[in-house]
């Protein structure tokens, strides 16, 4: 098959997310590897530290003192990255003057929150069981419910959430976009060990996210009415060769175009535009998909392997074109690349050329799904 040569030869694929294109060397990955070989790192953080500005009980930075809680917690970040009010700002003068055109500046507003996954400190989500992790996903989704715009169609669905959820206060104002992410770990630049992942909202919408609408919107055009992501997951399913799991309602795979060594994306088989828009069963099947992706990325190098990760969905306001053209995913950024200390880096040709890869999304995702399944490797260790 033609598509075998790619395994061998240098190319170019194309990513249909943003409308960009990567170029991979396959060939590279034959250069044979004199690094060190690490052995298996073990867990030496306590359960409980009362240094930590997120364990239940302590005080945190500005003076609060933390709930003693069980499961999840969220709170509105000390250190927030955009604010609910701030002071006024507009460009003045004859728009055609060249500060103005080549010195644009537009305020952005917002709301950034906190939200702890366990009240141990030592547990990431690799460590915790599907149903453990779902706590974390109905928090997720009370707080994107919470900010929908009355305008937009989303927010007329009625979620079926856990009574123990907590209540979210509504915002201030409207805000159009809500990004759901996690840091872990150090070579992440995460700041606190404690297992917690990041909710910012901003009235501006981002340009990652921006241009994923935008190429949604496209191919809906062209193609009658079709949706991206569905097709993608469809076109996966048949062939077999990028998927690392898949349950009923959720596929894992190492997409086509993935620029990280193992990149992979949690999307939706069906048609889903958000949070809201699943079921208690699809709720319960993300969690899992959740879980298999952290764990078998721990049990790959076994070590607590770092990433970004972060979840693309419809924007909290937007047209209904938008809104309904968007599709439920959550991309995994990692840097590992052949050990627990060897990372990729997007320097050289990546920053001023595009990115690049050399080990091959088919190639990470048969490592991910034959070599890195079964119990979390530090279980084991003594």
């Amino acid at each position: 098959m033609p598509e075998k040569i790619l395994d061998d030869i240098s190319h170019r694929r194309y990513n249909p997310l943003r409308g960009s294109w990567l170029l991979v060397s396959p060939h590279r990955t034959k250069r044979p590897w004199q690094g060190q070989q690490e052995s298996p790192s073990k867990t030496t953080l306590p359960e409980y530290n009362p240094s930590c500005y997120l364990c239940p009980g302590n005080k945190r930075a500005q003076g609060d003192v933390n709930p003693k809680y069980e499961n999840t917690f969220v709170f509105v970040n000390d250190y927030s990255a955009v604010k609910e009010s701030q002071a006024e700002y507009t460009q003045e003068g004859d728009p055609s003057d060249l500060s103005n055109l080549l010195l644009r500046a537009a305020p952005v507003t917002g709301k950034c929150y906190v939200l702890t996954f366990s009240s141990s400190h030592n547990l990431t989500l690799a460590d915790l069981t599907p149903a453990q992790i779902l706590p974390v996903i109905n928090v997720w989704t009370q707080i994107y419910a919470s900010h929908l715009s009355p305008s937009n169609p989303l927010s007329s669905i009625t979620l079926p959430l856990p009574s123990a959820t907590p209540a979210i206060e509504k915002p201030s104002a409207q805000y159009k976009w809500m990004q759901i992410f996690e840091n872990k770990g150090s070579a992440m630049g995460c700041s606190n060990p404690h297992p917690h992942g990041q909710i910012w909202t901003t009235t501006g919408l981002p340009e990652e996210p921006a241009s994923e609408i935008e190429q949604f919107v496209k191919y809906r055009k062209e193609h009658s009415g079709r949706n991206l992501l569905e097709d993608y997951a469809k076109l996966e399913m048949g062939k077999e060769e990028r998927i690392v799991f898949q349950n009923e309602g959720f596929l894992v795979v190492c997409p086509w175009w993935a620029t990280w060594p193992f990149e992979v994306m949690i999307v939706s088989k069906q048609h889903r535009r958000s949070l809201v828009d699943l079921s208690e069963r699809e709720r319960e099947e993300f969690a899992e998909a959740v879980a298999e992706v952290t764990r078998r990325y721990d049990n790959l190098f076994e070590t607590s392997f770092p990433y970004s990760s972060g979840i693309h969905q419809a924007p909290l306001e937007g047209t209904e074109e938008e809104i309904n053209a968007s599709h439920f995913h959550m991309h995994f950024y990692p840097p590992l690349l052949r050990s627990a200390t060897v990372r990729k880096f997007l320097v050289g040709y990546e920053l001023m050329a595009e990115p690049q890869r050399d080990i091959t999304p088919e190639q990470a995702a048969k490592r991910l799904r034959e070599d890195c399944g079964g119990e979390l490797y530090r279980k084991h260790l003594k």
